[in-house]
């Protein structure tokens, strides 16, 4: 179960992938759409309600790729909202409990912010400075639309490679 970002002290990606092999990637139809138009509609698979990315056979994403010590996203210029915003979950209730420590003030707003306890990035304990003013409020801004670019989101050494993959491909 999720719990309230006051019991973290940071949170770091570190390429592990377990989020891509473990979870579905639930997609709004805008995504879905532009999956579709992309790779094709075999890239995805409707559910009762939703549409989802394909895993492939070994049941990890289809866009994975990369060894167990470092995964790389394919979707980096249009990764899902869901992919964005794991392992925080931004909710405008407290659906999980525990709502006073998953309050966060934001703009003006009130937003609860949980976490799931799945991801191995998390550290615990009291939340840092940088966990508060920085991480936190890019999750926030991305999941309310107010922002794309992910800086502190997501992982900062897949950050850099995809930065600098971007910079040999200019340059052929």
């Amino acid at each position: 179960m999720p719990v309230p970002w006051r019991y973290v002290n940071s949170w770091l990606c570190n390429g592990c992938g377990l989020c891509c092999r473990e979870f579905e990637v639930v997609l709004t139809f805008k995504e879905w759409l532009k999956l579709v138009k992309n790779y094709g509609i075999s890239v995805t698979k409707a559910g009762l309600n939703s549409f989802y990315i394909a895993k492939n056979p070994e049941g990890t994403c289809l866009f994975l790729s990369g060894s167990n010590q470092v995964c790389l996203c394919g979707l980096q210029n249009m990764k899902p909202m869901a992919c964005k915003i794991w392992p925080f979950k931004i909710l405008d209730q407290p659906k999980y409990g525990r709502g006073n420590d998953a309050l966060f003030n934001y703009d003006g707003r009130r937003l609860f912010v949980y976490i799931d306890p799945f991801c191995p990035g998390i550290g615990w304990g009291k939340p840092s400075q940088e966990f508060v003013y920085k991480v936190v409020p890019e999750f926030i801004q991305i999941a309310l639309g107010l922002r794309e670019k992910q800086v502190y989101s997501t992982s900062m050494m897949l950050n850099n490679l995809f930065a600098q993959t971007k910079r040999d491909y200019r340059i052929i």
